[in-house]
């Protein structure tokens, strides 16, 4: 399961993002967009995060996961349009060549941490 080796570094990532000026930091939220083609089960990303945040300034934070759509462009008469099933064939001309324009992403878009002491 590659999703627990995900998690640790989402968890890295926030930690290291925590301001040095906030003693008594907590992260609230982690925010992340997934592509459909990523091979990242969002279920199982969310309880390897649980398991591996304990512990962390991240024990208490949500992890908000936007699934990306798999869109590609024909490069022969460039419509665009979201796959949903596996065929990479132009709906329009017919052509083989295509570009992928999202769908294997997998970005921290922000991180929210409140100052407890606040």
């Amino acid at each position: 399961m590659h999703e627990m080796g995900i998690a640790m570094q989402i968890i890295e990532i926030a930690v290291a993002s925590i301001p040095a000026d906030l003693k008594n930091a907590q992260v609230k939220r982690v925010n992340l967009k997934v592509g459909k083609l990523a091979a990242v089960v969002p279920e199982s990303l969310h309880f390897c995060f649980q398991i591996a945040a304990q512990d962390t300034p991240l024990c208490d934070a949500d992890l908000n996961i936007e699934q990306i759509p798999v869109k590609i462009r024909c490069e022969n008469c460039n419509i665009e349009w979201v796959v949903h099933e596996p065929v990479f064939i132009c709906r329009r001309c017919n052509g083989g060549s295509v570009k992928m324009l999202s769908g294997r992403e997998l970005d921290i878009t922000s991180i929210e941490v409140v100052d407890k002491d606040a």
